[in-house]
C-alpha cells in the first residue's frame, strides 16, 4: 500500500532507529548544542555550509554529527559512519525503513538519505516529550526544486499553528490537512483520540511512519484520505485544527500546483469553505482554529468579506490578521515557495508572476492577508462572539493559553451586565505594567499606557479614573467600591465615572488585562 519512495511502518525497525536516534542525542538540545548559535541561524537560512563545517570529521559527538550531515543536511556521508550512527538498526534497517539508499557494502561506499528527518520537541502541560518527524527531503538537501507532491516538514505556518492551538483537555480532534502529522502529534497530548485527513496519499504515508515512530497506534491517531471535510461526514469533534491548503494560486499552464499548499480552487474559497462549513463537525462548545489567506478586493476593508464568512458560520468567531500582503509581494513569496528564481530562468519567473498578477487582477484583488482564525459553536442559541482585528507586531507564543483565557473572558462577560461588573472584584494580571509619559517638570503624567507583556502585548491609553481603577484592582474590593471612591475623590457623581470607566473595564476583562475572582 506504501509506495517505493516513502517510508515504511515496521515495528521493530521503528524501535530499532527510536533507540538509536535517542542514543546519539538527535534531539532538538543536541543538534543545538552541536551546531552552536552560528551554523543554526545560518541553517534556519537555509544556508548550510556553517553546518557542514561543525558536522565535518573531528567533531565531539560523530554519530549525532553523521546523523545531521545526514538527514538534515542531505549530504552522503560513509557507510561504516552511518552504521556506527544507527548502531542497533545499521543501513540496512534505514533501507528497509525507506529512509537511505545505499551504493554498495564498502565502509566507504557512500549513504545518502531519501528523506528529511529531524527532532520534534513538545513542551506542554503534560510535559515535555522528544519525537522525530519524518518528511521529503527539501531544496537544501536536494538542490532541485520541489515535486508537486511534496510533503513538507516544520515550517513556519505549522509553528504558528501549533503555538496558537488551545491544549485543553479533549475528547476527539480532527487535524484537517495534516501533510506529515504536526498538529496530530501535537493533539494526541491533550485528546482521546485524533483523526487526521489529507488529500495526499504521500502526506499520509508520511503521517502514519511519523505517528508509528512517536509510539501512537490507529487508535490514538486515525489517518483519512479525502478532501476537506469529506472523509469525516457526519461526525463530530471537540477540537479541529487545520493548516489547509490556503495559498492562492492561479490557474494557469507553467504554475505548479503544490499539494501541500493549493487547494485547487479560485481565489480564496478552500478558506472560506473551511471557516462556513467546519461547524457541521464541531460539538456544541467544539473550537475550530486555522491558519488562511483572504482575498482584499475593490478598495473594501479587509474584514469585509470575512465578516461575511464568519456570518455565514454561524459561529462565534475571532480573525486577528496578522499581514497584508500587496499582489506583486505575494507573487514573489509564493514563486520563490516552489524554488523559482529570476536568477535560474527569467522567462518562467516572468511567465509565473504574470500569471499571478492577471489572476488577482481578474478579481480586482487589492491586497491578500494572512491570519488566524478561532471559531466554536454555541452550546446553544445564537452567536455572541464576532471579533475582527488586525495585530502586525509580536506576540508572545504561544498564544493558545491566551486564546483560551480570552474566550472564557468573553463568555463571563456574555452573562455579567453593568449592575454585576459593578458587584465583582478584579485583579491586575501579573503580565501588566504601567508605562507613565511626563512632560519635563510635571508633576501629572501626559500619557498612562497599560501594557501587556503576554499575549498579543497589547497597550491601552487609561485616563486619570481608569489608571487609578486599575492600579486599586487588588481582588479586595468591588469595581462598584473603586468606582464610588473615584467619584468621592474628584467629586463627581459615580454614574459619571462608572458610565466614563466601565466600558473600558469589559475591554480590559476581555484582553486578558483584568481578571475576575471567582
Amino acid at each position: 500500500m506504501t509506495p517505493h519512495d516513502l517510508p515504511r511502518t515496521d515495528p521493530r525497525g521503528l524501535d530499532r532507529l527510536r533507540a538509536d536516534l535517542a542514543a546519539a542525542l538527535f534531539t532538538v538540545d543536541g543538534v543545538d548544542d552541536l551546531l552552536g548559535p552560528l551554523a543554526s541561524a545560518a541553517l534556519h537560512r537555509e544556508e548550510p555550509v556553517p553546518a557542514l563545517r561543525v558536522t565535518g570529521p573531528g567533531s565531539t559527538a560523530p554519530e549525532r554529527a553523521t546523523l545531521v550531515r545526514l538527514f538534515v543536511l542531505g549530504a552522503d556521508v560513509a557507510r561504516d559512519e552511518a552504521d556506527r550512527a544507527l548502531a542497533t538498526l545499521g543501513v540496512d534497517g534505514a533501507r528497509h525503513l525507506g529512509l537511505v539508499r545505499a551504493a554498495g557494502h564498502g565502509a566507504d561506499d557512500p549513504v545518502r538519505a531519501l528523506v528529511d528527518l529531524r527532532p520534534l520537541r513538545v513542551d506542554d502541560a503534560a510535559g515535555s516529550v522528544d519525537w522525530w518527524l519524518a518528511s521529503d527531503l527539501g531544496e537544501l538537501a536536494t538542490g532541485r526544486t520541489l515535486r508537486t507532491d511534496h510533503v513538507l516538514g516544520v515550517g513556519g505556518a505549522s509553528t504558528t499553528l501549533a503555538q496558537v492551538t488551545i491544549r485543553e483537555p479533549v475528547g476527539r480532534v480532527l487535524d484537517l490537512g495534516t501533510g506529515c502529522g504536526i498538529q496530530a502529534l501535537h493533539a494526541s497530548r491533550h485528546s482521546g483520540a485524533v483523526v487526521g485527513t489529507d488529500i495526499s496519499t504521500r502526506a499520509l504515508a508520511f503521517a502514519q511512519f511519523n505517528a508509528a515512530l512517536a509510539g501512537l497506534g490507529p487508535d490514538r491517531l486515525g489517518l483519512r484520505a479525502g478532501s476537506m471535510l469529506e472523509p469525516v461526514a457526519g461526525e463530530r469533534f471537540d477540537l479541529v485544527v487545520s493548516n489547509p491548503p490556503f495559498v492562492i494560486t492561479p490557474r494557469a499552464a507553467g504554475v505548479p500546483a503544490y499539494e501541500y499548499r493549493d487547494g485547487g480552487r479560485s481565489g480564496d474559497d478552500v478558506v472560506r469553505d473551511l471557516i462556513t462549513g467546519v461547524g457541521d463537525v464541531l460539538e456544541p462548545g467544539g473550537v475550530a482554529q486555522l491558519l488562511g489567506n483572504w482575498e482584499v478586493r475593490g478598495g473594501a476593508d479587509w474584514d469585509e468579506r470575512v465578516g461575511q464568512w464568519l456570518d455565514a458560520s454561524g459561529l462565534d468567531g475571532w480573525v486577528v490578521q496578522r499581514e497584508l500582503q500587496d499582489p506583486a509581494e505575494y507573487a514573489e513569496t509564493w514563486i520563490r515557495d516552489g524554488g523559482a528564481t529570476p536568477d535560474r530562468d527569467r522567462a518562467a519567473w516572468r511567465a509565473q508572476y504574470d500569471a499571478w498578477l492577471d489572476d488577482f487582477a481578474a478579481r480586482d484583488v487589492t491586497a491578500i492577508g494572512f491570519g488566524i482564525v478561532t471559531l466554536r459553536r454555541p452550546v446553544a442559541g445564537a452567536p455572541t462572539l464576532r471579533r475582527l482585528e488586525e495585530h502586525t507586531g509580536a506576540v508572545r507564543q504561544p498564544l493558545g493559553a491566551h486564546l483560551a483565557a480570552a474566550l472564557a473572558a468573553h463568555d463571563w462577560l456574555s452573562r455579567t451586565d453593568d449592575a454585576a461588573l459593578a458587584g465583582s472584584r478584579l485583579t491586575v494580571a501579573p503580565d501588566v505594567t504601567e508605562e507613565r509619559y511626563l512632560t519635563p517638570g510635571n508633576a501629572d503624567p501626559d500619557v498612562v499606557l497599560l501594557r501587556q507583556g503576554g499575549g498579543f502585548g497589547r497597550a491601552v491609553r487609561a485616563g486619570t479614573a481608569l489608571a487609578g481603577l486599575v492600579g486599586a484592582c487588588d481582588g479586595e474590593l468591588t469595581v462598584g467600591q473603586l468606582v464610588g471612591g473615584i467619584a468621592a475623590l474628584f467629586e463627581v457623581p459615580a454614574a459619571d465615572v462608572a458610565a466614563d470607566v466601565l466600558p473600558s473595564v469589559r475591554g480590559l476583562v476581555g484582553d486578558g488585562m483584568l481578571v475576575p475572582v471567582t
